[in-house]
């Protein structure tokens, strides 16, 4: 039954340059958001290579990076964020405070994570860290996202490729995560159960929790 009140609207996502997204209002708590949601999202990470069950699309190919050359996981996701912020340049896409925080904090936060957390010993508790893990990365994304501070490297150019090439998010995404995960095979990355259920369910999460943790910034830039 109808409680006669109105529903309160989602607070919207907004394009915003750099100087705009600092200027938007309420700096403080989407900083917090933001780094919050780094740490969280680089821990999420650590949590599935220590599941042991396969690792997100992008990680199969810094797992396949770091056979190659002496560097950890987490040097190799801050290695691949600068590489893939370089294809922002003919995109013409704008980087901002979360995306450059984005490409050096989620890595650190990955190998501080690796250094106290061990890989669990019985399969039960193996699957469970395994979705703990998906679980965390979508609630990471929300939180980053949900900030208003820029995008990060590989969503800034999922969408940039999507911007300059006309074809849907949903079809650049699957084109790129299929990509990575073919060029980490061939470098020797790890592939398993965890990366199917990363990719089928870590849109859902995150589109979920969202709505929750947007900051609404249209009010401060209209008043």
């Amino acid at each position: 039954m109808s409680s006669g009140r109105p529903v309160a609207p989602h607070a919207p996502l907004v394009e915003l340059g750099p100087l705009a997204q600092l200027r938007a209002g309420r700096l403080g708590v989407r900083l917090v958001l933001l780094y919050v949601g780094l740490v969280v999202y680089g821990a999420s990470l650590a949590m599935m290579v220590r599941a042991d069950l396969g690792l997100a699309p992008w990680d199969v190919l810094h797992s396949g990076l770091i056979r190659h050359v002496p560097i950890t996981l987490g040097q190799a996701v801050v290695l691949m964020s600068f590489v893939v912020l370089v294809l922002w340049i003919p995109l013409r896409e704008m980087p901002g405070v979360g995306t450059i925080s984005n490409a050096i904090v989620v890595g650190l936060a990955c190998d501080a994570t690796l250094l106290v957390l061990d890989r669990p010993d019985a399969p039960a508790l193996q699957v469970g860290l395994m979705l703990l893990g998906v679980a965390t990365c979508g609630l990471a994304t929300a939180l980053y996202i949900g900030a208003q501070l820029g995008r990060g490297p590989r969503d800034g150019l999922m969408t940039g490729l999507a911007r300059r090439t006309g074809l849907s998010l949903r079809l650049v995404r699957t084109g790129l995560e299929v990509s990575v995960v073919l060029i980490g095979l061939l470098l020797g990355g790890e592939l398993g159960l965890g990366t199917v259920v990363f990719a089928l369910t870590i849109g859902p999460i995150a589109q979920a929790l969202l709505p929750i943790f947007v900051v609404d910034v249209s009010r401060q830039r209209s008043s």
